[in-house]
């Protein structure tokens, strides 16, 4: 029997997501040959933690089901072990990227990963807290149901059972590394406000993010298709594709990597930067394994925190630092993609060292393109005026602090990756350090 995580990280209230995560988790536990552990890493307040505890202790008991709610606490404490364990002299930096004081989606999933080590876990599932499953006949559909069914398999073996392959033929027999699907539902909440008071603005702002260099037609559509995941259409019918998944097409609210991935590479750390999750997705397309993309989206939503003036702030820092970090990583999913054979070995297992090497090389890139990106987005801002002009104020506090922070941000990202084969390692040797 194989042992997965289906993991949720959160910092807000969601017991509903919680108890909807139990159904899936016992989905997975009977109709797969499974112990599913749902693990839930939770950095809310006492008052939300505790909500969620009686959310947790309503869960119905199912065998082969178990769960884990972990606070801060908790986190740190296996945290701190595991570091120590690696005789690292950075012990404090490394555990300071693990668990920051701010919000950082990259860091909340990595530190998911480890405990999947220390749990045995072959691979980790990952959901968001403001996510809902879509129904079908009354039934709510669950993605385990695709990635417990293709995850860690040869493609091979996958091919028979998707409803189409478009794999190339020479990575058949690799292993299939990751499987996701997107959302349905509401574009974000922030830029879709830009779109509907300047659709020209919006297409400036959000174009940022587009390599340089790209033929219009191709920039067009990706600002088109950025941000909306699939759509709106109900979910009518299984669709799966085998494939060297692209990017656009999954979403990190609906995902599952092979251990084999996430126990080699970790994601960035940096902190309050939205994408920043999204390395591993961009990693496994660039080194060319096999991936499924199935059609079992979940339906997206947004909390009322972040339509309050605070929660805007909030995200224009987390989506400016995120246009200032798209530099760092288009020239490092370049040279992946034209050293992948490199990058890993006979049996499509990455290589770490070519990743870390990169990372690291790519703090040496002229800041100057990213100083003109700032300046382009303040400009913008201003032009909508209102809470966008105070936005562009805020900014241009932080200018300074920003362009830094960027650069800081992938050495982080470069130690991180140095280190993590031993974290994983120390994980896995650790084991069980908590009840569940």
């Amino acid at each position: 029997m194989r042992r997965i995580c289906l993991t949720l990280p959160t910092n807000r209230a969601c017991s509903d997501t919680i108890a909807a995560l139990g159904e899936e988790a016992a989905y997975g536990a009977r109709h797969f040959d499974a112990e599913v552990h749902l693990l839930i890493l939770d950095s809310s307040d006492a008052e939300v933690f505790a909500a969620h505890q009686v959310a947790v202790n309503a869960l119905p008991p199912v065998p082969e089901v178990i769960v884990h709610h972990l606070d801060e606490r908790a986190q740190q404490d296996f945290l701190t072990e595991v570091i120590d364990r690696s005789g690292t002299a950075a012990s404090q930096r490394l555990l300071t990227l693990m668990l920051p004081p701010h919000v950082s989606y990259g860091a909340c999933t990595n530190r998911a990963f480890l405990f999947a080590e220390a749990l045995g876990c072959t691979s980790v599932h990952r959901r968001d807290s403001d996510s809902r499953y879509q129904f079908l006949h009354g039934e709510p559909v669950f993605p385990l149901h695709h990635e417990l069914g293709a995850l860690g398999r040869p493609a091979t073996e996958v091919a028979d059972g998707v409803s189409r392959s478009r794999l190339d033929p020479a990575y058949a027999k690799w292993p299939v590394a990751l499987v996701g699907g997107s959302f349905v539902g509401e574009m974000s909440v922030d830029v879709a406000e830009i779109r509907d008071l300047d659709p020209d603005i919006y297409q400036e702002v959000v174009g940022l993010a587009v390599p340089a260099g790209y033929p219009e037609i191709w920039r067009k559509n990706l600002i088109q298709e950025s941000f909306r995941g699939a759509g709106s259409a109900p979910f009518t019918g299984d669709r799966t594709t085998l494939s060297r998944v692209n990017p656009m097409r999954v979403d990190m609210c609906n995902i599952s990597f092979d251990r084999e991935v996430y126990g080699r590479v970790p994601l960035p750390p940096a902190t309050d930067t939205i994408g920043s999750d999204y390395f591993l997705i961009h990693l496994v397309h660039d080194a060319q394994l096999p991936g499924v993309v199935h059609n079992r989206h979940i339906v997206n939503y947004y909390t009322g925190e972040r339509r309050t003036e605070a929660g805007f702030l909030a995200y224009q820092l987390r989506f400016a630092k995120f246009l200032l970090s798209a530099p760092y990583f288009h020239w490092i999913h370049t040279r992946l993609t034209a050293a992948s054979p490199a990058i890993t070995d006979d049996e499509g297992r990455i290589r770490p060292s070519a990743i870390a090497d990169l990372v690291r090389d790519s703090t040496r890139l002229d800041r100057g393109a990213n100083a003109e990106r700032l300046d382009v987005l303040q400009h913008c801002y201003r032009k909508l005026g209102g809470r966008y002009g105070a936005a562009a104020d805020a900014l241009g506090v932080r200018r300074g602090e920003l362009l830094d922070q960027a650069v800081r941000d992938m050495e982080d990202f470069a130690h991180l990756v140095d280190v993590w084969e031993v974290l994983s390692r120390n994980s896995r040797d650790l084991g069980l350090p908590w009840k569940p």
